[in-house]
C-alpha cells in the first residue's frame, strides 16, 4: 500500500509525540542506544561501513518512508512511484509512503527528525546532513541522475570576463549548483562572497523566481539545474555560457543520488535491498524508454505541482541528464572540496559516506557491473 503526502511540514504535535513516546519507552524499559542514529562498524564489510548482514526479513510490518522532489532530475523516483516499481519490488509486509519537498534542507531536516527513511536528494545536501551528524545520520545507497546543469546567459555575454558587474542566481546559498558556481568564478579568476558582492553579484532565489527575473532583465542569467536551464533558453531566449558536463571528467558528475537514514539501512537491510530493485528498474526505465518516461514524469510533476512542463521542455531537458546506479563518488569529493574552498563548508571527512553493498548485489544479480565509492 502506498500513501502520498504531497509535501511535508514539521508540527509540534511530531515533536510532542516523539517525545513522549521516548518517555513511555524510557518508563518501559524498552529504550536502548539503538534508538539514535550510531556510526558502522569499523569491521564492517560494507563499503562505507554500515552493517547490513542481518538476518532475513521479519513478518512485522514495516512502512517505508520515501521522499523525493517533482523535478526532472528526480524522474527515477517519480517512474519507481507511479509506476508501481518500488511496491512491486517490497514485500508484502511493507508499506510504502511517499513525501515531495521542494528542497534538500527540507529533506534532510525530514530525516533528522526521524519523518523519513529515505530520500532522493542532491549531492551537497548529503554531504551537510553528514556534516551535521558526524558521519553517523546518512549513508548515500545509490546513484541516480547524473548531468543537467548549466550557466544560461543573456545574449551579448560570450566569456567569462563579460560576466563582471552582472547578477547571476542559483537555486540557493550552498546548494549544488551554487557551489558550483562559485568555484567556477574563482577559477575564472573573479569573486563573490554570500551577501551578492564581488566581482559578480550572485543571488541565491528560487528557480521559478529567476526565469521571471531573466525574462524581465532584472538579471543577467543562473547557473541552475533541469529544466529551467532549458526554460530560461526556450522561454527567455538564453545562451548557454557553460555547460558543466564540459567541467568532469568523461562528463559525469552527480546531480541527484539516493540516501537513507543509517538506523533504517541497520534495522531493515532487506527493505532497502528490496526498494533497491525497484530501483534499478526504475533508473533502467528512464534510460532506456525515454518517449515513454517522459510521458510518466510529467503526468508525476503535474500531479503534485498541478502545472506539467511543456512537451518541448521536458523532451530537451531529458537529452541532458543521464539516469545511472552509479553515484560517481569521484565528483561528490570534488564537491565537498569545491563548497570548502568557497568557504560555505566546514572541512569533512567523508569515509564513510557511501554504504553500497546492497545496490551491489541487486546489480549483480541483474547480471550488471558494480559501483564504486570513495
Amino acid at each position: 500500500m502506498r500513501v502520498r503526502v504531497q509535501r511535508w511540514k514539521l508540527r509540534r504535535t511530531l515533536t510532542l509525540t516523539v517525545v513522549m513516546v521516548a518517555l513511555l519507552a524510557l518508563l518501559t524499559g524498552c529504550g536502548s542506544d539503538d534508538d539514535e542514529p550510531v556510526a558502522a562498524d569499523e569491521g564492517s564489510e560494507a563499503e562505507g561501513g554500515a552493517e547490513t548482514t542481518e538476518p532475513a526479513a521479519s513478518a512485522e510490518p514495516v512502512t517505508l518512508r520515501l521522499g523525493y522532489f517533482p523535478n526532472v532530475t528526480h524522474a527515477p523516483a517519480i517512474i519507481g512511484v507511479d509506476e508501481g516499481l518500488f511496491e512491486d519490488a517490497l514485500d508484502d509486509n511493507v508499506s510504502l509512503e511517499t513525501t515531495t519537498f521542494n528542497a534538500g534542507p527540507e529533506a534532510v531536516e525530514a530525516l533528522f527528525a526521524d519523518a523519513l527513511d529515505i530520500t532522493y536528494i542532491g549531492p551537497n545536501p548529503a554531504i551537510n546532513a553528514f556534516a551535521q551528524s558526524n558521519g553517523e545520520a546518512v549513508r548515500i545507497i545509490a546513484g541516480s541522475t547524473s548531468g543537467g546543469a548549466f550557466l544560461v546567459v543573456r545574449p551579448g555575454i560570450d566569456s567569462p570576463e563579460d560576466l563582471r558587474g552582472t547578477s547571476i542566481a542559483t537555486p540557493q546559498l550552498g546548494n549544488t549548483q551554487d557551489v558550483a558556481f562559485r568555484s567556477w568564478l574563482a577559477d575564472e579568476g573573479m569573486s563573490s562572497d554570500t551577501s551578492g558582492g564581488g566581482d559578480v553579484s550572485i543571488v541565491p532565489q528560487a528557480n521559478a523566481d529567476s526565469l521571471t527575473q531573466f525574462q524581465e532583465e532584472a538579471i543577467d542569467g543562473a547557473w541552475v539545474p533541469e529544466p529551467w536551464a532549458t526554460r530560461m533558453i526556450q522561454e527567455g531566449g538564453g545562451e548557454v555560457l557553460v555547460d558543466e558536463r564540459d567541467l568532469w571528467p568523461d562528463g559525469r558528475f552527480v546531480t541527484t543520488h539516493v540516501i537513507v537514514r543509517t538506523e533504517f539501512l541497520e534495522e531493515h537491510p532487506d527493505v532497502v535491498r528490496s526498494f533497491l530493485v525497484g530501483h534499478v528498474r526504475s533508473v533502467a526505465f528512464a534510460a532506456e524508454q525515454a518517449t515513454e518516461a517522459q510521458a510518466i514524469v510529467n503526468a508525476g510533476i503535474e500531479a503534485v505541482t498541478t502545472k506539467a512542463l511543456p512537451e518541448p521542455v521536458i523532451t530537451a531537458a531529458w537529452e541532458n541528464l543521464e539516469f545511472t546506479d552509479d553515484p560517481i563518488a569521484s565528483s561528490l569529493a570534488e564537491s565537498a572540496a569545491d563548497a570548502e574552498s568557497v568557504g560555505l563548508l566546514e572541512p569533512v571527512d567523508l569515509d564513510g559516506i557511501y554504504d553500497l553493498t546492497l545496490l551491489n548485489e541487486v546489480l549483480v544479480d541483474a547480471g550488471r557491473d558494480e559501483v564504486e565509492g570513495l
